[in-house]
């Protein structure tokens, strides 16, 4: 199974990055590691995710961090959708 990264979820993982180099750059690297290796995981355990908000869509919560990965399982791939702060307003 693959990951496909949508433009939108690409993007948070940017502005992620770019907050944390500059307001906790010592935590910027570890903090971006363990998102990539959580994500990644769900190749192998897809439906590891909590039922989503939306239809069709499952939550991937990082047990150590703040985020919540937001993806789909479609075919043989796993699209995800948006990265969010928990402490952010999701639509």
């Amino acid at each position: 199974m693959r990951i496909v990264w949508t433009p939108a979820a690409a993007d948070d993982l940017e502005q992620i990055a770019g907050y944390l180099k500059e307001h906790h750059p010592s935590y910027a690297y570890s903090t971006l590691q363990e998102l990539y290796e959580t994500i990644r995981s769900l190749k192998s355990f897809p439906q590891s995710g909590r039922p989503g908000r939306e239809e069709g869509t499952r939550e991937l919560v990082f047990a150590r961090l703040p985020y919540i990965a937001i993806y789909r399982v479609k075919n043989n791939a796993i699209e995800l959708l948006r990265i969010w702060h928990s402490a952010r307003n999701r639509p």
